[in-house]
C-alpha cells in the first residue's frame, strides 16, 4: 500500500501544505530530487515522459524540464534558491503555459524511525486563483502518481 499524499489547501488562501511519507531513508529521497537522471523517472503523472533540458542543482542554480504525453508537451522551469543536502530545497516553480505565475516551494526532508522519511512542502502561489487553477488542472493526481512512481523507484522496482 502506498503512503497517502496530504494536500492541505485552505479555501481562500494562496498556499498549500503538502506532506508525504516514504519507506526509504532521507538520503535516498533527497537524491531522487537532486539527481536529474532519477528525477525524470518519477516526476509527474504516470503516462508522461520527462526530458530534463537544464539542471543546475545548487543554491542559485536552476532547472527546466519538458513532459510529453498523448495530448502534448508541457514545460516547467525554476530556480533553486537554497539547497541543503538531505534537509531543504527552496525553489520556484513555473509552468511555461501560464507564464508569470510562479510559486515558491519550501521542501523539507525529515527522518523518521525505521529508515523512513517524510517530505513536507509549503507551496505559496501568487494568488488564490492560481492555486485553484493548479488544483483544477490535476495537481493532486500528478503529485500522487509521481510519488507512487518514486515509491517504486526507491524500492528498486522501476
Amino acid at each position: 500500500m502506498s503512503n497517502p499524499l496530504v494536500i492541505d489547501a485552505v479555501p481562500g488562501t494562496s498556499y498549500a501544505d503538502i506532506t508525504r511519507e516514504f519507506d526509504a531513508p532521507v538520503a535516498d529521497l533527497f537524491r531522487a530530487h537532486a539527481d536529474p537522471e532519477l528525477y525524470k523517472q518519477w516526476i509527474g503523472p504516470g503516462e508522461e515522459h520527462t526530458e530534463i533540458t537544464h539542471w543546475d542543482f545548487r543554491s542559485g542554480g536552476g532547472y527546466r524540464f519538458v513532459q510529453r504525453d498523448a495530448d502534448g508537451e508541457y514545460a516547467f522551469r525554476g530556480v533553486f534558491h537554497t539547497v541543503r543536502e538531505n534537509e531543504l530545497i527552496i525553489q520556484t516553480f513555473e509552468f511555461e503555459g501560464w507564464p508569470d505565475e510562479v510559486s515558491i516551494d519550501t521542501i523539507r526532508f525529515e527522518e523518521l524511525p525505521g529508515g523512513r522519511s517524510r517530505l513536507v512542502d509549503h507551496s505559496v502561489f501568487p494568488s488564490v486563483e492560481v492555486l485553484e487553477n493548479m488544483q483544477a488542472e490535476g495537481m493532486e493526481r500528478g503529485m500522487r502518481e509521481g510519488y507512487e512512481k518514486l515509491d517504486r523507484m526507491l524500492a528498486g522496482k522501476s
